[in-house]
């Protein structure tokens, strides 16, 4: 497996493979470097954060699928994006307010095609035991403050499968909730963590920058605010960039070569055209 890791054909595993010894490395990154990563799964294609999705993310050849998860009423983590059914199933109401159960018993894949009809909302266990293994799952943490202690029932289903210290990057941990993370970090230090960016005319400043890197390995903003300076200077501050959601093949060339270590896509198979 491709691992996002980039840094350990640097030769400087030591600088940043421990959470807590954070400090400053140049990152070179080449596009055969690049890490492919299926946003949703290859929600281009299938249904998003659904196994369509995640198997044909496997079967273009990408290197992680990112998932994103909620929290139902029982306290089972659950893979969908937005804090209610209503968008991708054929339900209403908040994730929060179904059991498990109950949010089994929903179509997640109709909205998309009749071909995915049937399709269920899958638990994070569900991904985790399918997929751990044969491509890299990346984990985003969705609205953790509406959740009671999110952070730690996550942690359990890593905890569960022996992914305490991840290797190879298999697993990574992100939120735009930058406390949330820095509380995950607290909790499993040997987990690789993301922070999210949304675009921001005003950048991010380098004090952002050495606060993330007191327990965040990644710094992945959103692509329209990423430049060769921001490329660069996240690296210099000892972390990686995976820049989001990017599905312009000519705006995967230009991100290619500011850099980047990793690249967000709907759309995996456009991706490995470009980096091929």
């Amino acid at each position: 497996m491709k691992t996002m890791k980039k840094i350990l054909a640097c030769g400087v595993l030591g600088v940043l493979l421990l959470p807590q010894t954070h400090g400053y490395a140049q990152v070179t990154t080449t596009g055969d470097d690049v890490t492919n990563v299926a946003h949703r799964g290859a929600s281009g294609h299938a249904p998003e954060n659904t196994i369509a999705a995640f198997d044909k993310a496997v079967e273009i050849g990408a290197d992680y699928i990112e998932v994103d998860v909620h929290m139902s009423k029982n306290n089972e983590v659950v893979v969908i994006h937005d804090a209610t059914v209503n968008r991708t199933t054929d339900g209403e109401g908040r994730v929060n307010d179904f059991t498990l159960r109950e949010l089994h018993q929903l179509d997640a894949g109709s909205w998309f095609s009749d071909e995915y009809k049937g399709e269920q909302i899958p638990t994070l266990g569900e991904v985790l035991d399918r997929y751990l293994g044969e491509i890299g799952i990346l984990i985003e943490v969705k609205d953790p403050a509406n959740y009671n202690n999110m952070e730690r029932f996550v942690a359990i289903e890593l905890i569960k499968r022996q992914l305490r210290k991840p290797t190879d990057e298999e697993v990574i941990v992100q939120s735009f909730d930058h406390a949330s993370m820095e509380r995950f970090h607290n909790i499993l230090p040997d987990v690789p963590i993301g922070v999210l960016v949304s675009n921001n005319p005003n950048g991010i400043s380098d004090e952002q920058l050495k606060a993330f890197q007191t327990y965040a390995d990644y710094t992945n903003p959103n692509h329209l605010m990423v430049d060769q300076d921001l490329v660069t200077r996240i690296q210099d501050h000892g972390m990686q960039i995976s820049t989001w959601t990017v599905n312009d093949p000519n705006r995967m060339e230009e991100l290619v070569e500011y850099g980047v270590d990793g690249i967000i896509t709907d759309f995996p198979d456009r991706l490995q055209d470009v980096l091929q």
